[in-house]
């Protein structure tokens, strides 16, 4: 190596040096003053409790701490109309009533976490049903041509003394979100224009789930943009499994509304769907299987994008994520009211129902069909309502309510079993014309018989079917009832934990297609009962051995519902179960009533009578020789 390039070598060693021992100098002078400047901030922060305290005596300066860093002072933009504001700390308080508590977060102004007290989720954790780590809440506007997010900037918190309120006090929390004031520019802390503000004020009532919540825009007139008419209102969660079924919880949440000149609607729970609102709508609830989340407009909001859609990898305990952007009318005048309500509470028919907003049609009872809602809505909920305020177990409860049924309906079910007695002992005369009329083409001919057999019996071969079919509603009404009652919700009996979901006494290590990977003992006994319900109904039919396809498919439902049900509610197979077997009862005892040789006397007598026919039976009369004519004609056709 030449000297030359040894003295080059050996320079850039000792400038490398001085550099490092330069740079290394520089870093501690800057830790030591961010600590000085720190230091302050953490001994007068405090515990939050008196943090708390402070803003709710109204100790609040004229300006929102910054942690006086110099290195802070740079991202203060004169341009920007809430610069000032976005270098705010976030700071939480806590409210509460008698049924939740709520926190509130400085940063964005908006509740950062709701927690219903009365409730817990299936994994007895605290029931949190909005959280701030799993949703966004915020005002976006465009102002001084810059795109604004309320969530970006920290509000001052004004409120009265006192975190708690109980009965029928209330307590009004206000958020102010105040733009940039005089010399923001070369301040080394931020100064506000206190004169100028959006606010939000939260209203708290002590013993209600419903809270006020109002915007206000003060003297933002100069603020936000001339040609803005509205503002949207931002609003997403990502819902987490409450409840144990997520099967039967996740196609049971979805996102409700409800149009100003409409009934409620709702986006589809059991896939993605998406839905633009051009028409106003009254409210728009984020609804899970028994809470929900509703924003309430006190008028109406005049437009809303709503989204409902499941991620495609999602951590454990997800179950699905709601969005909506709202419209928010603004006229720019000086002082501007828009008053909305939040409802944050279980999907209970007597809360929802009182408000008189058709809140309480998110509770799926059947409301698209005119005599289930109303079998549920006047009859079963009036006197479940009853039956629970007495104190009796639910499980009691549901057998009483199973009973009254029973009661209301058995003059049904015995015209149904007298028709089918009469049925039943008229077999030989049906034989006797199966046997006369053999020949395909003599179908009319037999069925003309057999008709003319059931009128001079007396016999309607519709009595025995009418019955029955009018106690599908009310076995509808009842499958949409049981899953939907908040009031079963982790409510035990028997073996069964909770009454809304499904029991379980056996976990299989695999899962069963349209099985699941459990069993259900109820399931189970409801399917026993239904084929033993089945077996006596078959073997009461008159054409039972005519038809053995529809006998294999009655022995086939109970296999068929065992497989759908097994994943259901407790209570809606406990009930079918004591309804089989009720029904069963109630056939025994009926059977033992009638003597079916006074039947047959009876319709003896009928046959002598005289038997008019009306013009709807003349008209089916000559309609069916016309049609056994013509079947005669086609039948020498084919011969020749």
């Amino acid at each position: 190596m030449s000297k030359q390039s040894l003295i080059g070598l050996v320079l850039m060693f000792l400038v490398l040096l001085g550099f490092s021992y330069w740079q290394t100098s520089k870093m501690e002078k800057q830790r030591a003053a961010n600590t000085t400047s720190q230091s302050p901030n953490r001994e007068s922060e405090g515990s939050g409790m008196e943090n708390t305290a402070a803003f709710q005596a109204g100790q609040t300066g004229e300006s929102l701490p910054t942690g006086g860093n110099e290195t802070r002072q740079h991202r203060f933009d004169s341009t920007h109309p809430f610069s000032a504001a976005a270098q705010g700390e976030a700071r939480h308080f806590r409210v509460e009533n008698e049924v939740f508590s709520l926190d509130f977060n400085t940063k964005g102004g908006r509740i950062s976490g709701i927690n219903l007290k009365e409730y817990l989720t299936y994994q007895k954790d605290s029931l949190i049903l909005f959280d701030e780590s799993r949703s966004d809440f915020y005002l976006q506007f465009f102002a001084w041509n810059r795109s604004i997010r309320t969530d970006q900037y920290c509000f001052e918190f004004l409120a009265p003394q006192g975190t708690k309120v109980e009965g029928n006090d209330s307590i009004q929390i206000h958020m102010r979100l105040y733009p940039n004031g005089a010399g923001i520019d070369t301040a080394s802390q931020a100064v506000f224009d206190k004169n100028r503000y959006v606010e939000f004020v939260y209203t708290i009532y002590g013993n209600q789930y419903m809270m006020g919540f109002d915007m206000n825009f003060v003297n933002t007139e100069d603020l936000i943009a001339s040609n803005t008419s509205f503002l949207d209102l931002v609003w997403k969660a990502r819902l987490e499994q409450l409840e144990k079924a997520k099967n039967i919880e996740n196609p049971n949440s979805s996102v409700y509304f409800k149009p100003v000149t409409d009934k409620v609607q709702y986006l589809k729970g059991t896939r993605d769907d998406e839905e633009e609102l051009t028409t106003p709508s009254q409210w728009i609830s984020f609804k899970q299987q028994f809470f929900s989340l509703t924003l309430i407009a006190e008028e109406e909001f005049p437009s809303a994008t709503l989204k409902n859609y499941t991620r495609q990898h999602a951590p454990a305990g997800y179950l699905k994520d709601m969005e909506a952007t709202i419209g928010i009318p603004y006229t720019g005048e000086p002082v501007q009211n828009f008053a909305m309500q939040l409802y944050a509470g279980p999907n209970k028919f007597r809360i929802l129902r009182d408000y008189h907003l058709d809140l309480e049609r998110q509770i799926p009872l059947g409301w698209g069909f005119f005599l289930i809602q109303w079998i549920n809505r006047v009859a079963v909920i009036p006197v479940f309502d009853f039956l629970e305020s007495k104190g009796i177990n639910y499980g009691i409860i549901i057998l009483i309510l199973t009973i009254l049924l029973k009661i209301v309906i058995s003059p049904m079910t015995y015209k149904s079993y007298v028709s089918s007695a009469k049925m039943r002992v008229i077999q030989p005369e049906i034989l006797e014309l199966n046997k006369k009329y053999p020949k395909p083409e003599q179908a009319m001919d037999k069925q003309r018989a057999t008709m003319n057999l059931y009128k001079r019996a007396g016999i309607s071969p519709m009595s025995g079917c009418i019955p029955v079919l009018l106690q599908f509603p009310i076995i509808y009404a009842m499958f949409r009832f049981f899953p939907a009652s908040i009031e079963l919700r982790q409510q035990s009996f028997l073996w069964a934990d909770d009454l809304s979901s499904y029991d379980s006494i056996l976990s299989l290590p695999f899962n069963i297609p349209w099985y699941g990977d459990h069993v259900s003992l109820f399931a189970l006994l409801m399917a026993l009962s239904n084929l033993l319900y089945t077996h006596m109904t078959m073997k009461q039919q008159a054409q039972a051995n005519a038809m053995p396809g529809m006998k294999f498919m009655m022995y086939f439902m109970p296999v068929m519902l065992l497989l759908f049900l097994n994943s259901y509610s407790a209570a809606l197979n406990y009930y079918y179960t004591l309804s089989s077997l009720l029904t069963f009862l109630q056939m025994f005892l009926i059977r033992k009533m009638i003597n079916e040789e006074k039947v047959l006397a009876r319709i003896q007598e009928n046959k002598k009578k005289p038997v008019k026919k009306s013009k709807f039976q003349m008209r089916l009369e000559e309609m069916a020789k016309r049609q056994q004519e013509i079947a005669r004609q086609q039948a020498q056709q084919r011969r020749r």
